[in-house]
């Protein structure tokens, strides 16, 4: 039986550059990417999906011990002084311990950023384009969550069997919130479940399960405003070009940073959000994310909050 939806060929992938770019879409000196998408009238719709009024947090707690996977861990001191206590809070929040949101300087492409910049503008001193302060004021729009183990009837997603870009689109549809331009896509796939089930492999190494290049042309086709997700790039992608020794960002995060100007919300805690949506008997929700101004940064923890 012939597959309804097999994998693109590693050259089928490469037309993604030219075929998924939003170069130029918001003009050439555009700095904010797909965040564009999220208009007034964006906001007004996620603000209309305030029902109930339950809150949840979509972050992990800052974790201060070193451990695989958390390569970085936070830096936290506490001093106490009289009649007060105050905070040293040092991080280095890319990876995959820290629930963070990528700035578009973040990744590049063969010496250049989204919309063309020169990667070698981006020194120890910061970032002079792209930075996260382009977002500073806070991302607030509709969120779906795209709960692709209960759409496959699973515990998690597996290695064997990365998130296809058919299968948001299908999710959605299922769960009756098909995608919408300035959404914020939120795809989970269980992380925790995958690695109690799977004890010897550690987040940040091969194997891990995550999403296929391939929903790179949904996410455009969908206009998402921001990704957000538990797994990330799955690893090894499939793609010789991708090779983790050659791209360690992945063909997402490259794809989508770089040629879309798409936010990536990584490591997000997603167990708790899914939790609320079956009990909610809902899949859609006002979500907000507000990163630090950081002047020069190439992205910032948050912590997203979804309200429904």
């Amino acid at each position: 039986m012939t597959d309804p939806h097999p994998l693109p060929t590693e050259a089928e992938v490469m037309t993604y550059f030219e075929k998924h770019n939003n170069w130029g879409r918001w003009g050439a000196d555009d700095e904010a990417g797909t965040i564009n998408l999220i208009t007034p009238e964006k906001r007004r719709e996620a603000a209309a999906l305030v029902q109930s009024g339950r809150a949840v947090s979509l972050a992990y707690t800052l974790n201060t011990v070193a451990a695989p996977g958390n390569w970085n861990p936070l830096q936290h001191f506490v001093r106490v002084i009289p009649d007060a206590s105050v905070d040293y809070l040092g991080i280095l929040f890319h990876g995959y311990a820290h629930t963070h949101l990528d700035a578009l300087c973040h990744i590049f492409y063969e010496g250049k950023g989204y919309n063309g910049k020169p990667a070698a503008e981006i020194t120890s001193l910061g970032a002079r384009w792209g930075d996260v302060e382009q977002w500073s004021g806070g991302i607030t729009t509709r969120g779906v969550l795209i709960d692709i183990p209960r759409f496959r009837g699973t515990s998690h997603v597996t290695v064997d069997a990365p998130v296809r870009g058919w299968e948001i689109e299908a999710a959605a549809e299922k769960q009756g919130t098909p995608l919408r331009p300035g959404d914020a896509v939120v795809v989970f796939s269980n992380r925790q479940a995958f690695y109690a089930e799977n004890p010897g492999l550690v987040p940040g190494t091969e194997p891990q399960p995550g999403l296929h290049a391939d929903v790179i042309p949904v996410l455009h086709r969908n206009d998402a405003a921001i990704l957000v997700w538990d797994q990330l790039d799955a690893r090894p992608s499939g793609y010789a070009h991708f090779d983790v020794t050659r791209r360690p960002g992945g063909p997402v995060h490259v794809f989508g940073i770089v040629f879309l100007g798409l936010p990536l919300l990584d490591n997000a805690h997603l167990v708790p959000l899914a939790q609320a949506c079956a009990e909610e008997n809902r899949w859609e929700f006002m979500l907000t994310v507000n990163p630090l101004r950081v002047r020069g940064g190439t992205g910032s923890p948050v912590n997203p909050i979804a309200i429904f």
